[in-house]
This record gives structure tokens, sequence and C-alpha cells, in this order.
């Protein structure tokens, strides 16, 4: 069983603040019968959690993401289905399984269908993303957010996401699965303009192209047929080897905008959860298939660890960091890193592979008042 880190915090407002609860239960699997399988224990956690609270009477949206192209390590449709049932069970009105609208058509690829659910695939902001509506947030050039209608509309929200390496954010699960996928595509782009803070002077260039070579992440890159610099901030750690290798001075970091970023996540992740009444949202994050990179990237790696499981909270700080502690000192798998790729300093294994620490992404969403990262687990076996 996990150690957990509880002991009492304050909160912003200074009062002490009570661990937060962490359902877990482990991928491994002690006998060989059904009711020992994560599947069986998926269906005792979910028993644990107050489901009638958070579903009875109203319309439950089921937030996941359905991944793209081929990639193949998204949560498996077995798992919604059983969560859908347990939804229904605890009086949901209506329930629906949605993600963004320019991705949702993707979800039939890895199985996501209604026959095989048992309920309904919807685009979060309809068929066209265009149903939303617009929350003020301004935070630097994030002046606004568009939520998808779908999700504000709903009475209920259960998270549901799978965790996993991200090279923009260190690591991806319950917060990225509001902050990118209940919003519109516009809105996503105007979240990943905070990653700025690299800025290259086309005029001062002589294109030697030093600044790729000196580049161990692939961020920056040579655009053959624009003939001119790109940088992929998703790869960027900000370690400033393009701009020492500049001849001609070409680059000015203004600020790094890896915190920006994360900060900004957390204020969108906020404001869709004050979309419902407190008490009526979950967040559970699958620990399983644990890659690299987001599933989003359209091919899936092999696993990068072995399954840890499955935790579950009403608290997303909690839930988040918990998943962190989880997986923190995981050595990866053979074959499991990107060819070349070596590890590098850090606390935790995504930082010592993407070079940024995911657990910054914590600290602004306690930040921002969403929670505690203090919590305690509960082992559901």
């Amino acid at each position: 069983m996990p150690k957990s880190n509880a002991k009492p915090v304050k909160s912003h407002a200074g009062r002490a603040r009570r661990p937060a609860e962490v359902l877990f239960t482990s991928a491994n699997v002690e006998r060989l019968e059904a009711k020992a399988s994560l599947g069986a224990k998926f269906l005792r956690l979910l028993d644990k959690l107050p489901m009638r609270r958070v579903c009875e009477g109203g319309t439950v949206a089921l937030k996941v993401h359905v991944g793209v192209g081929l990639s193949f390590t998204t949560i498996p449709p077995l798992f919604v289905r059983l969560l859908v049932e347990k939804i229904k069970a605890a009086g949901a009105k209506r329930v629906f399984v949605t993600d963004g609208s320019l991705t949702v058509n993707e979800a039939t690829a890895r199985g996501y269908t209604a026959e095989v659910l048992g309920a309904p695939v919807l685009g979060a902001a309809g068929v066209k993303d265009k149903f939303f509506y617009r929350h003020k947030i301004g935070y630097k050039t994030l002046k606004d957010i568009e939520i998808a209608g779908n999700i504000e509309d709903a009475d209920a929200l259960i998270n549901l996401s799978h965790f996993k390496g991200h090279g923009d954010c260190g690591y991806g699960a319950a917060c990225k699965n509001l902050a990118m996928g209940c919003i519109t595509q516009k809105s996503r782009g105007d979240l990943h303009q905070l990653e700025g803070g690299l800025t290259w002077n086309p005029k001062l260039c002589i294109k030697c192209k030093k600044c790729v070579e000196a580049c161990t992440r692939d961020a920056a890159r040579w655009n053959k047929e624009q003939d001119r610099l790109e940088i992929f901030y998703h790869h960027c750690v900000y370690c400033r080897h393009c701009v020492l290798a500049c001849p001609k001075d070409a680059f000015r970091i203004s600020g790094g905008g890896f915190v920006p970023f994360q900060h900004g996540m957390a204020l969108t992740a906020r404001e869709v959860l004050r979309t419902f009444e407190p008490g009526r949202t979950l967040h559970i994050n699958f620990l399983t298939q644990i890659t690299v990179y987001c599933d989003c990237w359209g091919f899936s790696t092999p696993a990068l660890i072995p399954d840890v499981g499955i935790v579950a909270a009403e608290d997303i700080v909690a839930v988040e960091k918990a998943s962190l502690d989880l997986t923190r000192d995981g050595v990866p798998l053979p074959g499991s890193l990107p060819p070349g790729r070596k590890l590098v300093d850090g606390k935790h294994l995504f930082q010592r592979i993407h070079g940024k620490d995911p657990y910054v992404q914590i600290d602004q969403l306690e930040a921002v008042g969403l929670g505690t990262p203090n919590y305690q687990i509960k082992e559901i076996r």
C-alpha cells in the first residue's frame, strides 16, 4: 500500500486544512480470479465514492480523452462503460461521454461508441465547436476562455483522465483534461500562447542554424519551405542553449513561459469547475499504460513503467499530487524512452525525461484555491 503524506496544512485563508481522502486501487492482481482484477476493484472503488450525491437527478458529463490517429493507450472502453453503469445506478437522469468537438470524431476508432459505452458520445462544444459560454480570465494574454456548452449545461461532471507524460506540462491528467478538453479550439490556442518567452529576431539571424544544432530537445527547428526558425514549445525547456549558440544575439528569453502556462491551465480548470455546484464533481485518474507523451500525439509508445492502478477523489489537487507521488521514482522500462533520449536531473521521472517539473502544476492548482496537495490514501482491495 502506498504511503500517505498526510499532515495538517493551512489553507490560503490561514485555517488548518484536513488532508483530502484519495481512493486508490492497485493494478496488481493478487489472485487469478475476476474479483481480484483491476476491473472488479474499479467497481469497488466507485462504490466508495459519493456517486449518488454527485449524479442523482441530473445530467452528468463524463469527460474523457478519446485520443487521435493511431494512439491506443487511452482508457479502455470497458472501464468507461462500467462507470456509465454506476452513474445510471446512482440516479442520473442522463449521462453522456464527451471530449473536444474537433477530436470526438476520433472516438469510434478506439471503441468509444454509444453501443459500447451505454451512453452517447458528444462533442463538448457542439458539432462545429461553436457552442460555448465566454468567461473572463484576465491573466496576461489570456483575457477570456470559451467553456464548451455541453460541459457547462451539465449538472454534474466526472473527470475521467489517463495519466501520462506531456512535453508542455511535464504530465497530463485531471487538470489538463479540464483545461484543454472543456474549452474550444480557439481557447486552447490562447492558452498555449502563454508558453512564449523565447523570441527570435529574423533581422539579426544569419541562418547559420547553430541554434538548431545546439538544441538537445528538438525544439528549435528550421522550416526549409519558409527558410526560417520555428520553436516547438512542447519540447522547449528554456535551457538557453540556442541563446548561447547564436553568434548574432538573435534570441531573447523574456521570462520563460512554463509557469505562466501552468497558471493559465489552473485558472481555466477552476473556471470549468465553477460552473458546477459544490459537491457535484469527481476526478478519477488511470495510472495504466503510462506513456512518455500524450494520447493526442496520434500514436502510442511502449508503457514507460508498469501499471500502477487508479486514484479518485473530489479534490483535484490531491488526486493529481497522489498520481505524481505514486509514479515519482519509476524506472523506465526497456524501449520506452524516445530514441536517443537521456534522463536529466529532476525530482520526478517526468522531469528527468522532459526537463519540466510536473509539481509546478500542483502548486498552481493550489494557488488558485482548487484544493490541497495534502492527502491521505485509502486503498480499495
